[in-house]
């Protein structure tokens, strides 16, 4: 008898489906595009990827980074955060490090290793995520980010988290030698924790996922398909018929690299009270350390981790903690001026898409700061406070021909009234703008319909008086009023001698009665009414 454990039916799917196509009139062909055709280009592209991912995995094998050269690259992106810059640097380089010498002697994976999963602490907007991009980034790995609370107990509602490990996968574009490498970073871990004492409800399952968690973060063999996933099931069937084999079925974990992150908003007042209840000297050398409340996360213990809520297994799986600091206004500042990821560069981007720059001050840059300091969402702030300034300014501008402005404190505090008069400012470009898009707009009219539209002054100028008024632009006003205007004019050049209309300020006011009049004057010119015809 066979000590083989019978297999599930999503596992028997394959089978059965090819066993269904064998015996069906069917026939299965999988084909490789010829060179020259449109799957050359996929070709390439593989190809390329492949090459990608080799220079990845050279780079793994061959890792030398060291802590203070990862530190000052994360100084280019992250301002601010120089503990968690240290201490991420020095847990990376461990990580990686052990994994390039495993992957030199083998015989070290046997070994006992603690691996330097890492808990980052601290409020929203502070860099988290954006620390760890920027590592995967720099080391080439890939990277998945997810919200713990996406996810559930096995039985619930909800994501499972080995998905986290297959989407690494599909982050490595299918290559699972290189997934096994990778970062996995779930956030809001901390909105997953129990409440003490209680075992009904959400806390059931938030335990349960920090027990899920903890299986995928030490050595595990992840399924790369979900017994759920049938279009998995049938890719696998596919394959096996193309490559006379089936995929790698699984992937370790062994070094995956878990990194968990929270706000652990209460965490603070919790570590506050067990420092101050403590003994005189050691409370009395912690209050030097944390004179400010938000400083006391730092100083959060396993105890303190595992009284809010957390797993006792879960926090001993994260050995490596550091407490990310509020961002101030100074922070700030200096992120729009000097951090390679500014958002600033965003909004230049966006700008010269239509061709438009911006000059800013140093006045405006420490007003949008403090403003976004007052949004208590950390550098997420500073995009509120510039959209909320420019929102106008992008809506309105690419349709003028304003190249160039400027913001300055005034514009900051009041961004309606510097548009204003910016706008009236460039009033006489803009008529020029506003004449080139009735040109604009006869060109396509007879690209589209092979008439010439000619617009007199009068017609020009009803036409920029009504957009104005109408807060609508050139086109959608031409669009609009001579939206079936093409249909007239086939009837008078019905034998094509008449090709070339002028456009009045009166055919503007009334397209269609205008039209209509054409219309029927051609008719009677050729004394042979449409009817008829």
């Amino acid at each position: 008898m066979s000590d083989k454990p019978p297999s599930t039916p999503f596992e028997q799917l394959p089978r059965q489906i090819q066993e269904l196509l064998r015996g069906s009139n069917v026939k299965t062909v999988f084909s490789r595009p010829e060179a020259g055709a449109s799957g050359g280009n996929s070709e390439a592209a593989e190809d390329e990827t492949n090459k990608e991912h080799e220079a990845t995995l050279r780079l793994i094998r061959e890792f030398n980074l060291k802590p203070r050269e990862i530190r000052d690259y994360l100084d280019r992106f992250v301002i601010q955060q120089a503990e968690a810059k240290k201490v991420l640097s020095v847990a990376i380089c461990d990580h990686y490090n052990h994994v390039r010498q495993c992957l030199e002697n083998p015989g070290l994976q046997e070994r006992d290793y603690a691996k330097q999963n890492i808990l980052l602490l601290g409020p929203t907007g502070v860099g988290k995520t954006y620390l760890m991009r920027c590592i995967a980034k720099l080391i080439g790995v890939p990277f998945v980010k997810a919200d713990a609370t996406k996810f559930s107990e096995t039985g619930y509602v909800g994501g499972d988290v080995e998905d986290l490990v297959r989407d690494l996968v599909k982050a490595a574009n299918g290559d699972v030698e290189l997934a096994q490498y990778g970062i996995i970073y779930v956030d809001e871990i901390d909105k997953i924790a129990s409440a003490a004492g209680n075992t009904v409800g959400r806390d059931v399952s938030g335990r349960g996922v920090q027990i899920n968690l903890l299986k995928l973060m030490e050595d595990t063999e992840v399924n790369l398909q979900s017994q759920n996933d049938i279009a998995g099931q049938i890719q696998a069937m596919m394959d096996l018929q193309r490559r006379s084999g089936p995929r790698r079925r699984t992937i370790n974990t062994r070094h995956v690299l878990f990194i968990v992150s929270g706000a652990f908003d209460k965490l603070s007042d919790q570590v506050k009270r067990r420092v101050r209840s403590g003994q005189i000297g050691f409370a009395s050398a912690s209050r030097e350390r944390a004179s400010d409340d938000d400083d006391f996360l730092g100083l959060a213990q396993s105890r303190d981790f595992i009284e809010y809520g957390m797993e006792p297994e879960f926090v001993g799986r994260l050995p490596v903690r550091v407490a990310c600091q509020i961002l101030t206004p100074a922070d700030l500042e200096k992120i729009l001026l000097t951090s390679e990821g500014s958002i600033l560069q965003q909004y230049r981007a966006d700008f010269s898409g239509y061709g438009i720059d911006f000059e800013i001050t140093l006045d405006a840059v420490r007003e949008i700061a403090t403003q976004a300091h007052a949004e208590h969402t950390g550098a997420r702030g500073l995009m509120t406070v510039l959209e909320r300034v420019l929102r106008d300014f992008k809506f309105e501008l690419p349709s003028t021909a304003v190249k160039t402005f400027k913001i300055d404190r005034a514009t900051v505090a009041a961004p309606s009234e510097t548009l204003q008069f910016l706008l009236k400012q460039n009033a006489a470009q803009q008529r020029d703008v506003l004449k080139a898009d009735v040109a604009a707009f006869a060109a396509r009219f007879q690209k589209d319909y092979g008439f010439e539209l000619v617009f007199d002054e009068s017609a020009i100028e009803r036409l920029i008086e009504l957009s104005l008024a109408a807060d609508k632009t050139i086109r959608a006003l031409c669009e609009d009023k001579f939206r079936d205007f093409h249909h007239g004019l086939k009837l008078i050049a019905r034998d094509g001698e008449l090709r070339r209309f002028e456009i009045s300020r009166e055919v503007v006011d009334a397209p269609d009665q205008v039209l209509s009049r054409w219309v029927v004057a051609r008719f009677r010119a050729q004394g042979d009414p449409p009817s008829q015809r």
